[in-house]
């Protein structure tokens, strides 16, 4: 099964703190490894959907295989994938989400003025959309996977990123990887699965001072929560985000 988000929402005055994450787990999922293990060692063979191939075929025409790339997965209203794209100014920013609906909303709240014209939305599911791009070799300059539900009850380990079974093709689009969340256990967790593959990993607070990068990060900010994120660059990541793709 797919991680899935729930639409992003900016926090009101007169909405509820957002709760804190409860789990039944004290620690890293007692299965973990053994599923992180069998992952990397076999091909996730599921039929990839129509939408994500179309998706695909629009990144390849959209992108000259040059400039650096970068991907926001789970990226809802692209909130998020407009403030990297101002940051890397210098690459195609691409912000996939599986909800057509939360796509369009955030396209109707960029004003055509203020949307940076390296700033690409699609429809997709994600983990389709990695496996796609690491069949054609494609390397990213950065990766973004920002909040929100970590999936906090302990049978769900399969619906988190790392407890996915096209795990191994995030790893294979390399580049610099930045996963946020409020739930500190599911970061450490994500962190120990780069370690399990091969990965540098590190987990700290989210840099007080940071402007929100999603709605969800400011709903959590000013709910109280403790932000964490985890850190990891692949080999070759400064290099990463400039494989020509054959078309």
């Amino acid at each position: 099964m797919h991680p899935t988000q729930p639409a992003p929402e900016p926090l009101s005055p007169a909405r509820s703190p957002s709760r804190v994450v409860t789990s039944s787990q004290s620690g890293p999922h007692p299965k973990l490894e053994k599923r992180v293990r069998k992952h990397l060692e076999s091909r996730f063979l599921a039929p990839i959907a129509a939408y994500s191939r179309e998706a695909h075929a629009r990144l390849l025409t959209t992108w000259d295989g040059r400039v650096p790339l970068v991907l926001d997965s789970a990226c809802g209203t692209g909130e998020s994938s407009a403030t990297l794209a101002r940051r890397h100014g210098e690459a195609l920013v691409v912000g996939i989400d599986q909800s057509a609906e939360r796509l369009e909303r955030g396209q109707r709240k960029l004003a055509a003025s203020a949307r940076p014209e390296n700033l690409l939305l699609l429809r997709a599911d994600a983990t389709e959309l990695w496996a796609l791009l690491a069949a054609d070799g494609v390397r990213l300059s950065h990766h973004y996977l920002l909040y929100p539900n970590p999936w906090p009850k302990s049978e769900h380990l399969q619906r988190r990123w790392h407890g996915h079974p096209r795990f191994r093709e995030l790893l294979a689009l390399g580049g610099v990887l930045e996963l946020r969340s409020n739930w500190r256990l599911y970061a450490e967790e994500f962190a120990l699965a780069l370690r399990l593959a091969g990965r540098p990993a590190e987990v700290g607070p989210v840099p007080a001072g940071d402007p929100p990068l999603t709605p969800f990060e400011r709903k959590y900010g000013e709910s109280g929560h403790a932000l964490w994120q985890v850190s990891s660059r692949s080999v070759g990541a400064a290099q990463a985000g400039n494989t020509p793709v054959d078309r």
